[in-house]
């Protein structure tokens, strides 16, 4: 990490472990967390998509942070993400979240509202001054219902806070575009798509997974730092079946779980709801791309004893989820 770049290359869009009646495993966190620094992670997204930031509440988010701050101990950086789809809410999130530590912020478009680029652009400037830390923005349609166009993108730059764009949407050509006009850094929102982005002149990813597998992140990054193209491609393609079991056939989020926990990485599978577990067909599903999984560093699954039982269904926690 350089002064010019205060986020990390490889960054993990974290899952939140979970007990097994919904409600967060600190310890669990802690342990995670610690693992993915040590398998080469150099930044922590917090309450991110991943990790069902729509359900946790508040509190919950702040103290993310704040565990993600002591496990790291300068490690690697810690990025709160989330926000809120009311700008005032997401100002106070982001707020808290630098008075606590956080390095940086994502800030997701403002989804289900549908707003018009004006108001796009209106929340991400908002959010941008009520904070001294660095931006990222985070361009994913098809959760949020509206694309980050291309000409707000141009506009947003010229904000000194916003430094980065996560993207999830896709647009190569669009992204080459951006990088040749501004300065704004890019990271892969896709993991199937973290090399080809990369090659085009991306600076990292933010992955889901590598909750399960930072190590090969970590290598195809620095083999690109160092351009051997031909190291960057055999990782990425050792990972393909396990991004395609993780990323394909259910959430992100619970496919993760569902293998994190299989590898006895996590001490339950849980989600909260209205995220459920897979179902049995796509736990078969799952766990097929598994078995097309070898040699993969820091992962074995010659002991993965996934548990559909646990997994199924979802969990109310004890207390209601995002509110003012």
């Amino acid at each position: 990490m350089t002064s010019e770049n205060p986020f990390g290359q490889v960054l993990v869009a974290l899952v939140t472990p979970m007990t097994a009646d919904g409600e967060v495993d600190w310890p669990g966190v802690e342990k995670h967390i610690d693992h993915l620094i040590e398998g080469g992670a150099d930044g922590i997204v917090v309450t991110g998509t991943t990790g069902e930031t729509s359900t946790l509440t508040d509190p919950e988010k702040i103290r993310l942070v704040e565990v993600g701050k002591d496990v790291a101990a300068g490690r690697a950086k810690i990025i709160t993400g989330g926000g809120s789809n009311e700008t005032a809410h997401a100002i106070e999130l982001y707020k808290h979240s630098e008075r606590v530590g956080a390095d940086g912020i994502m800030i997701v478009t403002p989804y289900y509202n549908k707003p018009t680029q004006a108001g796009i652009l209106t929340h991400f400037r908002m959010v941008a001054d009520a904070t001294d830390l660095p931006v990222i923005l985070y361009d994913i349609p098809g959760r949020t219902g509206v694309p980050i166009k291309y000409e707000t993108i141009l506009r947003l730059a010229k904000h000194p806070n916003i430094l980065a764009v996560k993207d999830a949407k896709g647009d190569f050509s669009e992204v080459s575009r951006v990088l040749n006009q501004t300065d704004l850094m890019y990271f892969s929102g896709d993991d199937a798509n973290v090399l080809p982005h990369l090659a085009i002149g991306a600076t990292g990813l933010i992955g889901v997974t590598a909750n399960i597998a930072p190590a090969p992140y970590r290598t195809i990054v620095d083999a690109v730092n160092r351009g051997d193209l031909a190291t960057a491609t055999a990782a990425h393609q050792q990972l393909e079946p396990l991004v395609r079991a993780t990323m394909t056939h259910v959430p992100g989020t619970v496919a993760a779980k569902y293998i994190l926990h299989g590898l006895g990485r996590i001490s339950s599978p849980r989600v909260r709801l209205p995220l459920v577990g897979p179902e049995e067909w796509e736990a078969a599903l799952i766990e097929d791309e598994i078995d097309h999984v070898q040699g993969i560093p820091g992962v074995d699954f010659h002991n993965f004893r996934p548990d559909r039982n646990a997994a199924a269904g979802g969990a109310l926690p004890k207390v209601a989820g995002t509110t003012r």
